[in-house]
């Protein structure tokens, strides 16, 4: 199994969607992603920045590129940026408490 498979599978379960919620967000079919999933199909760059965006992540920890998904304070903004308008009013008030929260 590729890096690539082994994180998409692992942020698919970690963002508690499926295969087909996935497909359905980023405009391909479920077959292309279960292809995807299984390593039969390599997905195109921009492919890729759809699906690192719908997971809430990077291409580059995808693609084995970032061995943490740790971000760095500008990777942070652009990741914020990206995904902002498709983030639920909760989820942008977690984010606001867990930057500027009490721990």
């Amino acid at each position: 199994m590729s890096i690539f498979t082994e994180r998409l599978t692992e942020l698919l379960e970690k963002n508690l969607m499926t295969q087909s919620q996935l497909a359905e967000s980023i405009g391909v079919t479920r077959a292309t992603m279960s292809r995807y999933i299984s390593g039969d199909r390599v997905p195109n760059g921009e492919t890729v920045a759809n699906i690192a965006t719908a997971l809430r992540t990077t291409s580059d920890y995808l693609l084995g590129r970032e061995s943490d998904i740790e971000l760095d304070f500008p990777e942070v903004e652009r990741f914020i940026a990206r995904n902002s308008s498709k983030m639920t009013l909760q989820q942008k008030k977690d984010l606001i408490n867990a930057l500027f929260g009490d721990e």
